[in-house]
């Protein structure tokens, strides 16, 4: 079975979390974009209509790059959890990788 970007991504986002350039979960993410840190968010396509608005707007406001990727349960899996809605990378190296995989797809 090939691996595909989607794949790749959660692969990256895996490690990311491991060496400390990755938070995840509302608090975490929300510290992150607006303490400066944050890079890039991503957004489950899953998510709720009013949760996604509300992250995009914040992102938008505090000048942060978002994507919508992945659904809850992947992105959960994929940081060792059983689901998250949301998670902002610290690293602009992981952040650029992701955001290259994405355009891609």
């Amino acid at each position: 079975m090939p691996v595909t970007e989607t794949d790749r991504i959660l692969k990256l986002l895996g490690l990311a979390k491991r060496a400390g350039r990755l938070k995840s979960g509302s608090f975490q993410t929300e510290e992150a974009v607006k303490g400066g840190k944050a890079t890039l968010v991503l957004i489950t396509e899953d998510s709720s209509e009013a949760s996604t608005k509300g992250w995009k707007d914040m992102c938008e406001y505090y000048g942060v790059e978002y994507r919508i990727f992945g659904k809850k349960e992947e992105l959960g899996h994929a940081l060792g959890m059983e689901y998250r809605a949301v998670a902002a990378l610290t690293d602009q190296g992981f952040a650029d990788k992701i955001i290259s995989l994405l355009e891609e797809r």
